[in-house]
């Protein structure tokens, strides 16, 4: 059975798009079957990985306001092992539309429940919010990736994100945990991006991935090409730094591949 991951934080450019496509897609290098869901009205994901959203005509969308078979809208890549459920700007009307149905919070489990044991990981990549959407991802998903930039008000609202956390786990998915802290968009000639990796391991310890992500400018470019960093430049720090998250996570979850 594949392990669900969300990547979550209400507060925008924290890297939660970049993490989850190369995240997957490293996964997927790594030789583990990986799906992202792009839960994201913005569909950064989708165009990251080398789909339009404007000729999307199914997205994850229909198939939790509308009930379309999500296997029916799964999508390759340009990476084996890699493989999309796309979003749309519809996405966005979503939460309106679902606001009166039953079960409201469970419509994105139940969509993705005939997906687990076809796949390594299940990757969901969640919009800048603790809207229905993200609780729908978080009620959905096995664990948490909460990403934190190594820049000024690092730790804004984490706290907010911690306690909805707390509060899916009471109410609605008491198995969800966090995978782990992730930091960001590092630049280690700046004493600030230094002294937030030291307060965000004083404080949330083992929590914390070992792996840093650098600030990097292939990283940046890539989603312009259609492409995951590892594609377009994989002997870059950017790549090379989620070639190690997905080994550290595939490591903590079993699933280490041995030569």
């Amino acid at each position: 059975m594949g392990k669900i991951i969300a990547i979550a934080n209400q507060k925008g450019g924290v890297g939660k798009t970049t993490t989850a496509m190369n995240l997957a897609a490293s996964l997927a290098v790594l030789e583990h079957k990986t799906l992202v869901i792009d839960a994201d009205p913005q569909a950064n994901t989708t165009s990251g990985l080398g789909h339009d959203p404007k000729t999307i005509e199914t997205s994850i969308y229909e198939c939790m306001v509308e009930g379309i078979d999500v296997k029916s809208i799964v999508s390759k890549t340009e990476i084996e092992n890699l493989y999309l459920v796309p979003s749309h700007i519809d996405l966005v009307g979503a939460e309106v539309e679902m606001i009166n149905m039953e079960n409201r919070e469970e419509k994105m489990k139940s969509v993705i429940a005939d997906l687990k044991d076809e796949y390594d990981f299940i990757i969901i990549d969640c919009s800048p919010s603790l809207g229905l959407i993200t609780i729908n991802a978080l009620t959905a998903a096995n664990s948490v990736i909460i990403p934190v930039q190594c820049e000024y008000f690092a730790l804004e609202g984490l706290g907010k994100l911690l306690n909805t956390i707390k509060i899916i786990q009471t109410r609605l998915n008491p198995d969800l945990e966090i995978e782990g802290i992730l930091l960001t968009m590092y630049d280690v000639r700046l004493r600030l991006s230094n002294q937030v990796v030291e307060e965000v391991r004083l404080h949330f310890k083992n929590m914390v991935f070992d792996t840093i992500i650098p600030r990097n400018v292939k990283l940046s470019e890539s989603p312009s090409y259609g492409l995951p960093a590892i594609a377009f430049d994989a002997e870059g720090k950017g790549s090379i730094a989620y070639l190690n998250l997905a080994g550290e996570i595939a490591q903590k979850n079993g699933l280490q591949k041995v030569n």
